[in-house]
């Protein structure tokens, strides 16, 4: 290495990783081959008890001896020159971003450890990308924070597409496998605009903003038999693998609850269904990106009974009988599941009422819109049949 070179290094040690602390005595550096996450990587790395299983240390290597920490960030291990031409100073592989597996074969990009510089995020985002797609990956999450605007149109150049947006953040996705992006969409789609430049990136980012909620749907579906509309979904975590469901999705925007009900049996079993009533509702809090989540369970009459499964979503799909349903061991230990499939139940047996959709027009805003509520005949409390 010339001295020129030796300097440029020198300079861009002191100016970019001024946390990094010179190897104590007795740390040892060799060229090793590393398994961070089951796959071998040929890195030269620090050596670190406490790295997880599924965490991606490759580019960055972190250890501890006699208490004193030590840290090199991306950059160490991709020196750029002037002319962007890559050093021999370290191995050639190690150019992953450090970032988490998800629990649905996705990777979660570490925001905290980003690398210092555009170029250098430019090659190592491009190189981690390789690397996820020949280990099988699926949803790649980047979440930008609004002091690394800049890297904002490096990420979109390399086919990253906005997800959604808050005040101190941006949020991108990449979709590996072929086919339809299977990833969650955002709550509200329309809230992100897309700016390539970043200083307009900056400007606007205030006015970004996603919605407080997402609205699911489930829908319960019995025929004659006893018998429930379930299915097994491809993409799940491994918690339910091998566990029968209904069929659960989305609203899309602008539709109504009863209609997204009867659309997400229909694309993902193809029976055709008519919607009864809204039986129940859950609202929890912090769900998808710390936003609250509303999930409504409808009541559906099948109108068809040939299942057709869509191969994109669902791994299998039947009708299971009702009492085989409710023995399932997600069932009986879920105190939710539970006192769904029990008021399910008691509404098959007119037991209890749930909330019909009526068409109602108000005279503060001229709309029409659907109110949900249960009528009650004086004269006969059960419940209509369905």
């Amino acid at each position: 290495m010339s001295a020129s070179e030796m300097a440029q290094v020198r300079r861009m040690y002191s100016n970019s990783f001024s946390s990094f602390r010179y190897l104590p005595a007795g740390v040892k550096v060799s060229p090793q081959f590393c398994s961070c996450i089951g796959n071998p990587l040929k890195a030269t790395s620090f050596s670190h008890p406490s790295s997880s299983n599924n965490r991606y240390l490759s580019t960055n290597a972190i250890g501890s001896v006699g208490g004193d920490k030590l840290a090199a960030e991306t950059s160490l291990f991709q020196i750029f020159g002037t002319n962007c031409a890559r050093s021999n100073l370290f191995p050639r592989d190690i150019r992953v971003l450090d970032a988490f597996d998800d629990e649905y074969g996705g990777v979660i990009v570490d925001p905290e450890r980003l690398p210092e510089n555009s170029d250098a995020f430019a090659f190592i985002l491009n190189s981690s990308l390789s690397h996820w797609k020949v280990n099988g990956k699926k949803g790649i999450w980047l979440k930008l924070p609004v002091e690394r605007a800049e890297l904002v149109p490096v990420a979109i150049k390399e086919g990253f597409h906005y997800h959604h947006a808050e005040r101190g953040y941006v949020m991108l996705t990449y979709w590996i496998p072929e086919g339809p992006c299977m990833l969650p969409a955002n709550a509200s789609d329309s809230n992100t605009a897309i700016y390539v430049n970043s200083v307009n990136l900056l400007n606007q980012w205030k006015s970004l903003s996603t919605a407080s909620h997402q609205v699911g749907v489930g829908g319960f579906v019995i025929n004659d038999k006893n018998e429930v509309l379930v299915v097994q979904e491809k993409h799940c975590s491994p918690s339910c693998v091998g566990f029968w469901k209904i069929p659960t999705g989305f609203i899309l925007e602008s539709e109504e609850i009863f209609a997204g009900a009867v659309r997400e049996v229909k694309e993902e079993t193809g029976i055709d269904t008519e919607f009864v009533e809204v039986i129940a509702f859950r609202h929890a809090h912090n769900v998808a990106f710390e936003k609250s989540d509303l999930f409504f369970i409808c009541m559906l009459k099948p109108l068809s009974s040939q299942i057709i499964v869509d191969d994109l979503e669902i791994e299998a799909a039947k009708w299971m009988p009702l009492a085989e349903f409710v023995e399932q061991p997600l069932v009986k230990e879920d105190c939710m599941f539970k006192r769904v499939i029990s008021i399910c139940i008691a509404r098959l047996g007119k037991r209890y009422c749930g909330l019909s959709s009526h068409q109602v027009v108000s005279k503060f805003d001229g709309r029409l819109s659907s109110l949900y509520y249960n009528v009650v005949d004086t004269q006969d409390f059960n419940c209509s049949d369905c």
